[in-house]
């Protein structure tokens, strides 16, 4: 009982009605205004809804012929010929969407100063070109897209339990002399955030400068809602990102789901894990929690300083120089191959897809294979095409999933592409012990993978996600140690058959998943 007067009373429930009733409003009001206060020209009536269904029809004319994937037009056209009222409302909300005012010109701002840190002198594009060989175009991807720099000399270790990554995280925040930069989509008070909370205040105390940003919407029913304003008593400079205010705003989809911490500007930390006790398996609703990171100690964390640099000031609204943490290294760093740590965004910041361009551009290069981890496996056709065309093409293509669920609903979503591809020679496995968060790719022992990215709707186009692209560096041994060892303790899902029922359920949802 008290659970439930716990959630009735919560914050999260008063969004959740707050939503509902304005949605209601918006679809009823036509309808009241059309009988109430009718419109007539010269004593004829013309029906709202007549000329919302007109609305609706150029609507559909410009969806066609806009640059939004095939998935997203269906959607949109589906929704708006069949409830023209409810289709037109949630358009100009969720797709002609702008930032805010008061955040627009920080991010033309924060941009431009990113960019003053991603030039290229001709030797190190020359070593770049040498050192990547085939693999340079997709690292230069990046760096023409976005303005991510390619780094040699780095040196990268693979952390394959949120056990071991909360460890070396800890140990290296004990050991910070200057900054400390921590970027998470949950923070959730416990054992791991209470360690780290500690540390965070002793840092404070000796001088050292942090700090903190959260997903405001991700830590929802799992923080107070002034825990900010309660950090930075402490000394602590902390952020909501995208405080939420129960008010219909596309702009609340676009969620900050990196994954990111920053010491010093000489290590850095990227991963599917975010600060909770779950993540280190402390508890286990889903049982055994699988995740992963990558530490990284070179000039290549100049990368995750600047993507921290970027929102935080968005979201603070400052405009401060980076070059003050974007330092030199201190001691050398010895470590083999190159290494891209970078993220994506929301079409109004970065105007291209660049975390499925950068997963499209690995399984189209595969040669030999190309192994997957994502808790979420809900394609589009360009990525579904892409796999099964390396697996027809005699790609060794294989795909882990949990086998115990978080979401039920998108559960069955996951498993409603296994068909396809399996069909294609794409082998599926499911993670037996529990739930894998993990979210990495692996090729040809050359180029891997490892961040925040879901093979999904809302990783690949609305949220604020990072990612380590790597090659030839030392802990893609250990990435591929840990994929075969996954292997052999999964369930190979080849004899798979989804009932009728759940096929039908998941046929309908996605229609609408690319506008989730």
């Amino acid at each position: 009982m008290k659970k439930f007067f716990k959630l009735v009373f919560s914050r999260m429930m008063l969004v959740v009605v707050t939503i509902i009733l304005q949605i209601i409003v918006s679809i009823i009001l036509p309808y009241i205004l059309n009988i109430y206060y009718p419109l007539v020209i010269n004593n004829i009536f013309i029906p709202v809804d007549a000329i919302l269904s007109l609305l609706a029809l150029v609507l559909v004319i410009r969806i066609i012929n806009s640059n939004m994937t095939i998935e997203g037009q269906l959607a949109w056209v589906f929704i708006c010929l069949l409830f023209p009222i409810l289709g037109i409302g949630l358009y100009f909300l969720f797709v002609r969407r702008r930032p805010p005012l008061k955040h627009r010109k920080y991010f033309k701002q924060v941009m431009k100063e990113g960019k003053k840190y991603s030039t290229y002198t001709e030797q190190e594009q020359d070593n770049l070109k040498q050192g990547l060989g085939e693999y340079y175009g997709q690292f230069n991807y990046l760096h023409t897209v976005a303005d991510f720099k390619t780094y040699s000399n780095n040196s990268t270790k693979y952390l394959k339990t949120g056990e071991l990554f909360y460890e070396e995280l800890i140990k290296e925040l004990e050991n910070a002399k200057n900054f400390i930069f921590l970027e998470y989509f949950i923070i959730e008070r416990g054992q791991i955030w209470n360690k780290i909370l500690k540390v965070l205040e002793q840092k404070v105390r000796e001088g050292v400068e942090v700090r903190v940003m959260y997903d405001d919407l991700g830590t929802i029913n799992k923080l107070p809602n002034n825990y900010a304003k309660r950090m930075s008593k402490l000394g602590i400079k902390c952020v909501k990102f995208n405080s939420f205010v129960p008010i219909i705003s596309a702009f609340h989809n676009n969620r900050d789901h990196r994954k990111i911490a920053v010491i010093d500007g000489q290590i850095g930390f990227i991963s599917g894990l975010n600060i909770a006790d779950e993540y280190a398996n402390i508890v286990q609703p889903y049982g055994y929690w699988k995740d992963t990171g990558v530490k990284i100690e070179g000039e290549a964390v100049k990368n995750l300083t600047t993507m921290f640099l970027q929102l935080f000031n968005v979201q603070s609204m400052k405009n401060e120089e980076f070059s003050k943490y974007l330092v030199d290294i201190e001691k050398p760093v010895s470590g083999n191959g190159f290494v891209c740590p970078y993220g994506d965004g929301p079409r109004f910041e970065i105007q291209d897809r660049v975390a499925v361009n950068v997963y499209l551009n690995m399984i189209d290069q595969a040669k030999k294979y190309i192994w997957i981890t994502t808790p979420y496996l809900i394609l589009d056709n360009k990525l579904r095409n892409a796999l099964m065309r390396a697996s027809r093409r005699g790609v060794d293509v294989r795909i882990i999933t949990p086998h115990i669920p978080d979401k039920k609903i998108i559960f069955g979503l996951t498993r409603s592409n296994y068909k396809n591809l399996q069909e294609a020679g794409v082998k599926i496995y499911e993670f037996e012990k529990g739930f894998i968060h993990s979210k990495q790719i692996l090729c040809d022992d050359e180029i891997g993978i490892v961040g925040t990215i879901n093979f999904d709707y809302r990783s690949l186009l609305h949220h604020y996600e990072c990612g380590v692209l790597m090659c030839k560096t030392d802990c893609l041994k250990d990435i591929k140690s840990d994929f075969e060892h996954l292997f052999a303790m999964s369930i190979d899902m080849k004899d798979y058959k989804q009932n009728a029922f759940l096929r039908l359920l998941c046929a309908v949802i996605k229609i609408f998943t690319p506008m989730l």
